[in-house]
């Protein structure tokens, strides 16, 4: 895999509400356009809205994302993806577990949870914002820095 860009990528978290969603828009924003991208969790809950704000700060919308589990995608798309990127403990061993009759790669980032923050509205905005910018340059240090423009 290393070196090829993957033609369909999964990212997965806990509860995609916060991070993978975050991680799939960003993708997206430079990304060719022929590159399928999507997110997923194990449980869902409903999307973040500090992620959602994190997100407007760098231009990129995320607030139309539908929290989705695995097992959702795999009534609809299955896992027709060449990657998954798992970005929690649990979404890892779940992405493992689902892959292990499948010729997908699956990688492992470890991502801070920021749910948990404390403090005043832009301190908690804060947080989400460095997972973002986190997510970023693994994304631009994975995938390169394409145009969302290029084809």
């Amino acid at each position: 895999m290393a070196g090829r860009v993957p033609q369909a990528v999964l990212f997965a978290c806990g509860m995609n509400s916060v991070r993978s969603p975050m991680a799939e828009g960003l993708l997206r924003s430079i990304a060719p356009r022929t590159m399928y991208i999507r997110s997923v969790g194990v449980k869902t809950q409903e999307l973040d809205p500090f992620a959602v704000a994190a997100m407007a700060e760098r231009g990129i919308d995320i607030s139309k994302h539908k929290p989705t589990t695995f097992d959702e995608l795999d009534d609809y798309e299955g896992l027709n993806f060449d990657l998954i990127i798992t970005l929690s403990p649990e979404a890892h061993h779940k992405a493992l577990e689902l892959t292990r009759t499948h010729a997908i790669d699956v990688e492992y980032w470890p991502t801070y949870d920021p749910t948990g923050t404390e403090g005043t509205r832009d301190q908690r905005i804060a947080a989400y914002s460095d997972v973002a910018d986190t997510l970023m340059q693994r994304i631009y240090k994975r995938f390169g820095r394409h145009s969302g423009a290029n084809e």
